[in-house]
């Protein structure tokens, strides 16, 4: 396997574990699992969410979230294409929930890209 490629039980690997650092509420867990220069964009402000790059402006943007202790992920589908991952997902927080996908990137057996959007 070449440089920079994960295979995609590996991919899916980095992933389970990713998500489990997220419901976990490990925000150090879950930027361990990150490239130095992540990218991660958020579902909001709307129309076109924010970007966010490398690792101290992911835990910013993270913080919140991983605040929250009712907040929690449940993956709903994932389908993985070489490095690239679409991954449908349900976020609820106390008496709320919505739906959404997530395209990611795993480089080197790294999140490189986190892209949100949401039903709305």
């Amino acid at each position: 396997m070449a440089h920079g490629e994960t295979a995609p039980a590996d991919v899916l690997a980095v992933l389970d574990r990713f998500g489990q650092a997220w419901n976990d509420h490990d925000l150090d867990a879950a930027l361990a699992l990150c490239g130095d220069d992540c990218v991660f964009e958020s579902t909001g402000p709307a129309p076109d969410g924010g970007r966010f790059a490398g690792k101290a402006a992911l835990r910013e943007a993270w913080g919140p979230i991983f605040a929250d202790p009712a907040s929690h992920f449940t993956v709903e589908d994932t389908f993985v294409a070489g490095d690239r991952v679409a991954q449908q997902w349900r976020y609820s927080w106390g008496s709320g929930s919505v739906r959404g996908v997530d395209l990611f990137r795993v480089v080197d057996g790294l999140v490189t890209e986190k892209f949100s959007y949401v039903k709305g």
